[in-house]
């Protein structure tokens, strides 16, 4: 019985049999819905192969930068220019993990995770953690300052900046 979610899973010899989808958090509404996709069916495969699930995840956050705007075809490379334009180190940690995780799921003998469920687990947290930093938080901040600070107030915020960036 989980006191999280109410519901019964059954185990055998350590692996849940019973929900075959894992409890893992929704992914976050604010990605686009190609990744959303992808998310859910990491999270469908996830009990039977967390290596696929991981591999999938990766595809997430590759076409999370896309959604960024980086061009999508090196994850490395768009992580390195997410990092040189301001990208906090948690972040960058959290996407290399996803990306190096992913990677190494599916090149023999690198990183064995095929049984790992608790691992591939951990990188649906961390997606959805890089899509609200990224995302989610900078959409709630923009619609706060847009919508809640007075006018005169953005006026003077500006002003104050703009002569802080001169000295």
């Amino acid at each position: 019985y989980c006191s999280r979610c109410t519901k019964y899973s059954v185990w055998r010899d350590g692996k849940m049999i019973f929900p075959e989808e894992a409890m893992v958090m929704p992914p976050n509404p604010d990605l686009r819905n190609d990744i959303q996709e992808d998310y859910k069916e990491a999270k469908a495969i996830l009990s039977k192969s967390p290596r696929g699930a991981a591999a999938l995840l990766r595809l997430c956050i590759q076409k999370l930068c896309q959604q960024l705007g980086l061009p999508g075809r090196d994850l490395d490379d768009d992580i390195g220019t997410l990092v040189r334009n301001g990208l906090p180190a948690r972040i960058q940690k959290a996407l290399d993990i996803v990306r190096v995780i992913g990677n190494n799921a599916v090149h023999p003998g690198v990183l064995d995770i095929k049984d790992d469920i608790e691992t591939a687990s951990k990188l649906f947290e961390l997606v959805n953690h890089v899509a609200y930093s990224m995302i989610s938080q900078p959409k709630e901040i923009e619609s706060l300052y847009t919508t809640k600070i007075p006018e005169p107030q953005k006026e003077a915020i500006e002003k104050r900046d703009s002569l802080a960036k001169k000295k």
